[in-house]
Parts: structure tokens; C-alpha cells; sequence
């Protein structure tokens, strides 16, 4: 039980520190511990809609839009399908993250 406490107090703490970053590393962050929690797919579907997610990073769907396009545009990831996206430079990506 400590330790799932634990855990649940690390990624509570990330998420505060993922609020104060720019929108364009939140929505990195957020692909890439998706793709990691969700064991490293090659496509990552995301189980959430745009909406849901730019609530949870704590900015509009517009942004959250403009973000996505701006990682796509610089060839980080892709959109496969509505929620289906690839994510071309896994190592870019995390170091957008910082």
C-alpha cells in the first residue's frame, strides 16, 4: 500500500511540474509517458479525447491543437487515424520534455 501511495504522490508531483511548462513540452510530455505506461506500442492510441487531454494539461483545445501540429510539422510524431499517432523521434520528443 506504501508503495502504490508513493507512486501516486510522484506522478501527482509531475503533474504539477508538467503545468508550469510550455504547451508544446506538455503535449510531448503527455505522448510520452502514454507511450511508456501503455508498454511502448509502436502506434500509440490514445484513449482520450483532445478535449479530455488539454483539460488534464490545463490548456484550450485550440493550443492543444496548435501543439500537436506544431510536433508534427517538426517530425516528431505523426496522426495515423483520429486517435492513432506515431511518434517518429521518441528521443526528441523526451527531450522537449526538460
Amino acid at each position: 500500500m506504501l508503495s502504490a501511495t508513493t507512486n501516486q504522490l510522484e506522478r501527482a508531483h509531475e503533474h504539477v511540474i508538467l503545468k508550469s511548462k510550455l504547451a508544446k513540452s506538455r503535449t510531448a510530455a503527455f505522448f510520452t509517458e502514454l507511450w511508456v505506461r501503455l508498454g511502448q506500442p509502436k502506434y500509440l492510441d490514445v484513449p482520450m479525447s483532445y478535449q479530455d487531454i488539454a483539460d488534464y494539461l490545463g490548456l484550450t483545445i485550440e493550443t492543444l491543437s496548435r501543439s500537436i501540429t506544431d510536433l508534427e510539422r517538426s517530425g516528431l510524431i505523426s496522426r495515423v487515424s483520429g486517435r492513432k499517432l506515431l511518434l517518429q523521434n521518441r528521443f526528441a520528443l523526451g527531450r522537449m520534455m526538460n
